[in-house]
C-alpha cells in the first residue's frame, strides 16, 4: 500500500468546472490527485462526471465541444490545460477510452504498433517493449495476426491497454475497463493493471463503475455524484465504509439510493441515537 505522505503527487487537479456547449455544466468543482506510482479510482454511476474528468485531464474535451471553465490541471508541477492531447501523450499521459476503441481492420500487431508512432527511440527498443505487452498479455501473441475487430471484448481491452503501453507511459487514464466483460476477464485485466503498476511502475487514474474490483486494486479512490466529489479517502477504508456499502450494494424499497440520502440519513440516524 502506497504511504501518501512519501509519495510524490503526480496529477493535481484543482476545483475544475467542465461545461459542455458553453452552457451545460457537467463538473462542479471537482479536484483529485494521483500518487505517483499510484492507483486511483474513480467510481460512480452513468452520468457522475468519471469521463469527463478523464478527457479534461487529456485535454479530449476540445473534440467534443467541451472545456475546463475554472480551475486548474497539473501535471508534475506544470499546468496542462493549454496542451494538446498528443502533448500530453509525449508527457506520458495516454487515455484509454471506454469501449475499447480498436481499429477493427488491422490486425492486433499493427494496432499495438500504432501505439508507438510517436517514439524516437528506435525500432529494438519498440520491439522490445512489444516483446513485453506480449508477456502480459499471451493471448494477444497468439492473435497477433488476427483481425483486431473479430477479437473478443476481453481481447480488445487487452489490445487498447497494450497499445498504451507501447507509447511508454507515465500515467494511464483507464475509462471503464470492465465495461461488458465477464467476471473472469475483469479480475485478469485489473490483475494487468496491478502488474503494470508494481513492476513497471505506471500510474492509473481509472473510472470504473464496478466498485468491488476497483477498490480491491486500487490505493485510493474518489466518488463522483452529479458532478461532484462525495467522498474520498484510502481504498482499504472506502470498501469498509458502511455508506459506501449502503449506496452500491444496498437496495431500499425505492430502489437505489442517492449517495447523499445515504450519508445525510445516517448522521441524522447517528446524531438522535
Amino acid at each position: 500500500m502506497l504511504d501518501g505522505s512519501k509519495t510524490e503527487t503526480l496529477l493535481e487537479v484543482n476545483n475544475i468546472e467542465v461545461i459542455y456547449n458553453h452552457v451545460i455544466l457537467v463538473l462542479k468543482g471537482v479536484s483529485l490527485k494521483v500518487a505517483q506510482r499510484g492507483i486511483t479510482a474513480l467510481l460512480g454511476g452513468n452520468g457522475a462526471g468519471k469521463t469527463t474528468t478523464l478527457k479534461a485531464v487529456s485535454n479530449l474535451l476540445h473534440s467534443e465541444r467541451g472545456e475546463v471553465t475554472k480551475g486548474s490541471i497539473i501535471y508534475r508541477g506544470d499546468r496542462v490545460a493549454g496542451l494538446d492531447p498528443a502533448d500530453m501523450v509525449k508527457r506520458g499521459v495516454i487515455q484509454v477510452m471506454e469501449g475499447r476503441h480498436c481499429f477493427e481492420h488491422l490486425t492486433v500487431e499493427e494496432n499495438l504498433m500504432t501505439g508507438a508512432y510517436t517514439r524516437s527511440d528506435g525500432r529494438g527498443a519498440i520491439a522490445e517493449d512489444l516483446e513485453k505487452v506480449y508477456a502480459y498479455f499471451p493471448r494477444l501473441r497468439e492473435r497477433r495476426t488476427s483481425q483486431a475487430g473479430y477479437t473478443s471484448g476481453g481481447e480488445q481491452q487487452m489490445v487498447a491497454i497494450g497499445r498504451a503501453m507501447m507509447a511508454k507511459p507515465e500515467t494511464i487514464l483507464l475509462d471503464e475497463p470492465s465495461m461488458g466483460l465477464a467476471p473472469q476477464l475483469v479480475e485478469e485485466i485489473f490483475g494487468i493493471v496491478k502488474s503494470l503498476n508494481e513492476q513497471e511502475g505506471v500510474s492509473f487514474l481509472l473510472a470504473e463503475q464496478n466498485t468491488n474490483v476497483a477498490l480491491r486494486f486500487a490505493h485510493y479512490g474518489y466518488i463522483l455524484e452529479s458532478g461532484r466529489v462525495v467522498m474520498d479517502g484510502p481504498a482499504a477504508e472506502l470498501r469498509e465504509n458502511p455508506d459506501v456499502k449502503e449506496f452500491y450494494l444496498g437496495m431500499s424499497d425505492e430502489g437505489r439510493k442517492s449517495f447523499r440520502d445515504v450519508r445525510s440519513y445516517r448522521r441524522r440516524k447517528r446524531w438522535l441515537s
